[in-house]
């Protein structure tokens, strides 16, 4: 079938959103403030709205970050009107398994806004209805989100069980109450020791007004910490000589273990180099899975460039991206030569320093004859600029045509001006990229970025994701 010239632009659209979706939070970057991010990802997403809302739609079942899931999912909702019946019941079933995903702040926080925009239409009082429902220990919501909980469920008109009812809405109308948490938080208002009974974050309340000494806390409260609590309070509790509060880098998430391993200090990273290479290695052949040794010769180059401190907001996120996404390249590759821009080679020990010659590392990894070329960086080449882009063109027109080596680019940072992340090349597959651990899957969706497939490849590909995606238990 013929593409058309539109279906080449709605091609086009779609990449250029699920670009923005995957890399953008709407916060400062490098180059860009707030106020630009915010701006131009606000009019991605109207766009796409109102000229592809099926696409915006499917687009969920995709590795889009949590920020932009939940604007989607609030502008499907506040839109809802402009939807068929066909493409509500759809909606409704990629809505409800992308809010099972995601982390249940998040979505509390979207049954604020839903509220706060007057959003109270049947379907989103079932979408909050179901979601509620859903939660493994509604107990422990009601005490951990207790602001969150009490405003969805004023929003959805939802019906409690007596007891949550007169925790939420009357706590000082009960003496005593049967569920061993409410009872703890009544109880943590007057007696220190009950509020270790409590999640950390609603116990730390009930510790300052107590007065209770930090290493104490700490201390007492450990075995109630989730795993990324642990690992934020880890050198918070080691400094006050809590040694309890440890965590387990090894089960850590992959990019969040780099972000980790990039605030501590030099000195502290050598002196751990055994301990944080093996935690994180340990997580990249996790994330590898069964494509573990399965990519044959890989060459990447990896952007340590002074423009990956990121910003306040993000500080060094494109560092970490790179690091995690070297450690995940190395599990997936039969053989495997990193090259950082810097031009350093131990991956433990880096920091953001100088400029980004891509230009010649690229040539630097085509002339180890890898079968991939994985490219991490914001895509500012600029030792000398447009080295990078020349190479590749010559590389593709000339010396292999034939595409024996497949070249993709990864960029972790989204550019405001241009509505997408940056491209070194108009040759090379661009895709962005958030988290190292969805490269796998960014990987064979920047195919469709080289225009040799079209809407209809595009669309055949967004269905199956989605059908994957609603199927697959939570």
């Amino acid at each position: 079938m013929t593409e058309t010239f539109a279906d080449l632009i709605a091609c086009e659209d779609v990449l250029m959103f699920v670009n923005a979706a995957i890399t953008s939070t709407g916060q400062r970057e490098f180059r860009h403030h707030e106020g630009q991010q915010r701006l131009s990802l606000s009019f991605l997403h109207a766009y796409m709205l109102h000229n592809y809302r099926d696409l915006y739609a499917a687009s969920l079942a995709l590795d889009i970050n949590d920020h932009n899931a939940a604007v989607i999912v609030r502008n499907l909702l506040e839109h809802a009107a402009a939807a068929n019946v066909d493409q509500r019941r759809a909606e409704g079933r990629i809505i409800a398994r992308r809010l099972a995903l995601l982390p249940p702040q998040r979505v509390y926080r979207l049954f604020r806004e839903l509220r706060r925009a007057g959003v109270n239409n049947r379907r989103t009082r079932a979408i909050m209805r179901d979601w509620l429902a859903a939660r493994p220990d509604p107990a422990f919501d009601a005490v951990k989100y207790r602001g969150a909980v009490k405003a969805a469920v004023r929003h959805a008109h939802l019906d409690l069980p007596d007891e949550t009812g007169a925790f939420l809405f009357a706590p000082q109308t009960t003496r005593a109450f049967q569920t061993p948490i409410f009872e703890a938080w009544r109880r943590a208002h007057y007696e220190h020791g009950a509020l270790y009974d409590l999640p950390y974050t609603v116990a730390e309340g009930f510790a300052a007004k107590h007065g209770i000494a930090r290493a104490l806390f700490l201390e007492r409260i450990e075995p109630r910490l989730t795993r990324r609590e642990r690992l934020g309070l880890q050198e918070n509790a080691r400094r006050r000589g809590v040694e309890a509060v440890a965590a387990d880098l090894t089960t850590m998430p992959l990019t969040r273990l780099a972000t980790y391993v990039l605030a501590l200090p030099l000195d502290e990273r050598a002196e751990r180099r055994a301990e944080l290479t093996t935690a994180l290695r340990t997580s990249a052949r996790r994330v590898a899975g069964g494509l573990a040794d399965t990519w044959g010769k890989v060459a990447a180059v990896l952007d340590d460039s002074f423009s990956t401190t990121g910003s306040a907001q993000k500080k060094r996120r494109p560092l970490a991206v790179a690091l995690a996404g070297h450690f995940l390249l190395e599990a997936l590759a039969g053989e495997y030569v990193p090259l950082w821009t810097s031009g350093r080679s131990d991956p433990l020990l880096l920091y953001p320093y100088g400029p980004t010659p891509l230009g010649e590392r690229i040539l630097d990894g085509l002339d180890t004859a890898p079968d991939r070329l994985v490219i991490v960086s914001d895509g500012w080449d600029n030792a000398p600029p447009g080295l990078a882009a020349e190479v590749l063109r010559v590389w593709r027109t000339r010396l292999d045509p034939g595409r024996r080596v497949a070249v993709t680019h990864l960029n972790p940072v989204y550019d405001a001006d241009d509505f997408d992340v940056r491209r070194i090349a108009p040759t090379v597959p661009t895709a962005g990229i958030r988290d190292a651990e969805d490269l796998p899957a960014l990987v064979e969706l920047a195919r469709f970025a080289e225009g040799r497939v079209g809407l209809t490849e595009l669309r055949a590909h967004l269905d199956e994701q989605v059908a994957r995606f609603v199927e697959t238990p939570s």
